[in-house]
């Protein structure tokens, strides 16, 4: 830290006077430039593939997210109910979660900062609070799903009550910390092999059942929102892929790679990202789509027996092994409710994570992994236990539907900051996105808001229209409930149209640049580059573990 000062007092002291100081510190801080010009030149004579090797991994985690117990609850019910009718919604999805999540990942590494961090730059105290807040929900909202998954695969490894399993969930912080001890990699890569093999099942279900290839073109090409309750299952299926705390753990996790710090190389660093995200996202896509085929094709069966008809009417996580008995026979609950632990499990990492960004950007405070974990565990067993012991494992699936549709709603709180700053010459200089980026990613972010706010208008005012409490008390709950919903609107207003005041960028004059891309590191190039925020985090690599 000392050095960093005397180096950067050095170039400030250089760019107003125009000369430089000389003595054995200007040359400690010349050699250790030097010694970080020839770690850079190394990285950029290295092959691509290696380029490429290096950078992966956030987008691999990030896309684990998308094949937790929410998305497979609300996939599952969106076959079942509508049959390959909601496929779009996916296909949408993906691409939305694409084009975002890649901004996320630019942001970071082009400001060396994460999204929680600038909003804490750039925002108010209150605001900062509020942002916070509502970021915490979105986590907590997220974890209700993987209690409630992992409860269903002890339900279904143990035999025991889901409300049982509940309460056991909150062991998986023992879990947290034995992955600290030996590792995240390995983990992740045992949680990955799992996943995978439960995708190899509905793949393998899906080859067996042959559904018509053309309605599942129409389905996925064709937008429809036909039937009760097709629209809730959309934004479900909607907010189950795109969920914010993703938004922050992404612009968070690209930092814990060593870029160097050059344009160029911010910029090829991008592009890495991008191509990693892709390919995750894609097998993340096609195992969503094959779920949805899975259960739409058995559960809208003409030979379907009475007993499987009244499973797929309540589809849960506890009956989907009804979906894979084709392929795996009487092994299908073990494999399925193994692989189901394993989701929850690596989802609780992810989400424990993000939670520990979460605090340390918008309040500037950390914690141990496992009381962050502790805390969001108990938080969302809270609804979880409540809701199995009242409405058993029928009302654990639907408020798994329920969770999905809050980040829905959350998300414009954690999207409209990103999109600001991906376009902001105060926070990225110029290194702003493309504005064909931009434009398309402000037109569906605006189509989300919109549709969010019909429906929680229509919701309302269905459910005015058909409850049965007094005069007097609808009155009372429709003023809370528009004062809520106005609230929702101003705070996204605000955020849309404020102006960024704050400055982050620091520019890097083209001739440092030039030095330090060429291997060089003369004193002007350590004076021009010493105010740059480092794109790399060892903070963010250790709290990844």
């Amino acid at each position: 830290m000392q050095q960093a000062g005397e180096m950067g007092e050095i170039g400030r002291q250089a760019r107003h006077e125009g000369e430089f100081q000389s003595g054995s510190d200007t040359e400690d801080h010349h050699k250790e430039k030097t010694v970080d010009s020839e770690k850079d030149e190394q990285f950029r004579v290295q092959p691509k593939w290696r380029k490429f090797l290096a950078h992966v991994g956030p987008g691999a985690l990030v896309a684990i997210g998308f094949l937790d117990p929410s998305n497979m609850e609300t996939d599952m019910q969106a076959g079942a109910d509508f049959k390959y009718e909601l496929l779009w919604v996916v296909l949408v999805g993906m691409i939305f979660a694409l084009l975002i999540q890649t901004l996320a990942a630019n942001l970071g590494v082009k400001t060396g900062k994460h999204l929680a961090e600038l909003c804490r730059a750039e925002y108010p105290r209150y605001v900062n609070i509020c942002l916070w807040i509502i970021a915490e929900l979105a986590v907590i909202s997220d974890d209700i799903p993987e209690v409630l998954g992992t409860a269903f695969a002890f339900n279904i490894l143990l035999k025991i009550p889901v409300w049982a399993g509940v309460i056991l969930t909150v062991f998986s912080t023992l879990l947290l910390l034995g992955v600290q001890r030996f590792g995240a990699r390995k983990l992740e890569f045992v949680i990955a092999a799992f996943m995978f093999t439960m995708a190899a099942c509905f793949f393998g279900e899906l080859s067996y059942l042959r559904p018509s290839a053309k309605e599942v073109v129409k389905g996925m090409f064709v937008p429809s929102l036909q039937g009760k309750g097709a629209a809730a299952n959309a934004i479900a299926l909607f907010g189950a892929i795109i969920t914010p705390y993703n938004l922050f753990l992404h612009s968070a996790l690209v930092l814990s790679r060593k870029t160097p710090r050059s344009v160029k190389s911010i910029r090829a660093a991008c592009r890495y990202f991008l191509i990693e995200c892709s390919l995750a996202f894609i097998v993340a896509f096609l195992i969503n789509v094959a779920v949805i085929v899975v259960s739409g094709t058995i559960c809208n069966a003409n030979n379907l027996s009475p007993v499987d008809a009244n499973t797929c009417s309540d589809l849960t996580l506890q009956s989907t092994p009804l979906l894979l008995r084709n392929v795996l026979g009487r092994s299908s609950s073990v494999v399925y409710a193994v692989a189901l632990l394993a989701s929850g499990q690596s989802t609780t990492i992810s989400c424990t994570f993000a939670g520990q960004v979460i605090m340390q950007g918008f309040l500037d405070m950390k914690m141990k992994n496992w009381v962050r974990n502790l805390i969001t565990r108990v938080i969302a067993i809270a609804p979880s236990l409540i809701v199995s012991i009242v409405s058993g494992p029928s009302g654990a699936g639907k408020l798994i539907i329920f969770s999905s549709m809050v980040l829905s709603f959350e998300l414009p709180f954690a999207l409209i900051p990103l999109l600001k700053f991906c376009n902001s010459s105060k926070k990225v200089g110029p290194l702003k996105e493309s504005i064909y980026t931009v434009v398309i990613a402000w037109i569906l972010s605006f189509a989300l808001i919109v549709v969010n706010t019909y429906f929680l208008v229509w919701t309302y005012v269905d459910w005015l229209a058909h409850n049965h409490l007094h005069k007097y008390a609808n009155v009372l709950v429709s003023i809370v409930v528009f004062a809520l919903m106005a609230a929702y609107l101003v705070f996204v207003v605000y955020l849309t149209f404020r102006r960024d005041t704050v400055s982050t960028y620091v520019p890097v004059s083209e001739r440092a640049q030039g030095q330090v891309e060429a291997g060089g590191a003369p004193a002007v190039a350590a004076a021009a580059d010493a105010d740059q925020p480092a794109p790399f985090r060892k903070d963010l690599a250790d709290a990844s573990m």
